[in-house]
């Protein structure tokens, strides 16, 4: 196995699984899982310039640019030269795919292809703490207290924009911007497609495609 260090991008519509898959390789494979909502988030908790930057836009209901969200994750990746790791969240635009494609060379990107039914009914079913973050599925994940975070108490809330009438346009939008993006990664063979309802039945295939490039650190059946 080489000991080279593992670059590594996800890209998936918002209810894809993305966060789950994203968590399990962190926890198999030791790869930095590197958010770019996460650092957002950090970033304007601390008020750092490009949090102060980022703000005014997400206050305003726009998505936050491309050179704002390039020169975030830019100094993130800086910090983190000696380590594998994930990226998620980032490329979301081919502006930002070409500015990671300026420091490094990917190793492999894996795309999520989920029915937009299946979709729909996930966000329709998914509430957040927006805090912290951290999202929860009435199916499959639900808070130990309905409508309650479990590690806070504070309540939960459900994004606008996971409303069934908002989800068709943000996928549409999703498809849009992440097209020409899975097509650049695609043309350099680097690009891994994953297809189904289940993230539990993709896990397995998933897992296999990371264990041909890193030795697992525990098996695939820790969840």
């Amino acid at each position: 196995m080489a000991s080279k260090l593992l670059r590594a991008v996800i890209l998936g519509p918002p209810g894809s699984g993305k966060g789950t898959v994203c968590q399990r390789i962190a926890q198999n494979f030791g790869l930095q899982h590197l958010s770019s909502g996460h650092f957002l988030r950090e970033n304007i908790k601390a008020n750092t310039e490009v949090g102060d930057m980022a703000k005014q836009y997400i206050e305003k209901g726009l998505l936050v640019p491309d050179h704002v969200i390039t020169r975030l994750m830019m100094s993130e990746l800086e910090n983190r030269r000696d380590q594998h790791w994930l990226l998620d969240g980032f490329p979301r635009t081919l502006v930002q795919a070409e500015a990671l494609d300026r420091i490094c060379d990917l190793d492999l990107v894996i795309t999520l292809n989920i029915p937009f039914e299946t979709l729909k009914d996930r966000l329709s079913r998914r509430w957040i703490h927006p805090p912290s973050g951290r999202v929860y599925n009435l199916d499959f994940n639900p808070p130990h207290v309905h409508g309650i975070d479990d590690v806070t108490g504070e309540p939960l809330v459900q994004q606008e924009d996971d409303k069934p009438e908002a989800v068709a346009a943000r996928l549409r939008q999703y498809k849009d911007v992440a097209k020409p993006v899975i097509e650049l990664y695609k043309s350099r063979g680097v690009l891994h497609q994953f297809s189904g309802t289940e993230t539990n039945k993709i896990w397995p295939y998933v897992y296999t495609l990371l264990s041909n490039k890193i030795t697992p650190i525990q098996s695939k059946e820790a969840y």
